[in-house]
């Protein structure tokens, strides 16, 4: 069953390893979510104007540069700017525990370290939609 949960998902930075995110948006498509991935290296505007451009219900990073606090915080002000603030926002990657809090200030709605079960993340997006 296609779900009509539009989910962008995409790599922010210069982090050049995705096999992780590919392997997430598999997942989710497979779930039967409609998800566009971005690709590497994209900066916060390219992020957010994507998600603005496919009228995303759900924004998806994976981030394994380290990079995560200064980026999430430039893309929920561009979030905000852009009238879309209020999106479902997940994060995973290589992400301290030490941080989790931090991410969820800025307004990340959940955290997934590297490891988790995939079906966490699909259940905690299906949990919402």
């Amino acid at each position: 069953m296609k779900s009509n949960v539009r989910i962008l998902f995409a790599k922010p930075g210069l982090d050049g390893h995705d096999v992780g995110a590919k392997i997430v948006v598999r997942a989710l498509m497979d779930a039967g979510f409609d998800v566009t991935y971005t690709g590497l290296r994209k900066s916060p505007e390219e992020i957010v104007r994507s998600v603005c451009d496919k009228k995303a219900n759900v924004l998806g990073l994976s981030i394994l540069s380290g990079s995560h606090i200064p980026i999430c915080r430039r893309i929920k002000s561009l979030l905000q700017e852009s009238g879309r603030g209020d999106i479902l926002w997940i994060v995973g990657g290589n992400i301290p525990e030490r941080d989790h809090a931090a991410l969820k200030d800025i307004g990340v709605d959940a955290v997934f370290a590297v490891g988790t079960p995939l079906q966490d993340v699909v259940d905690f997006i299906r949990e919402r939609f």
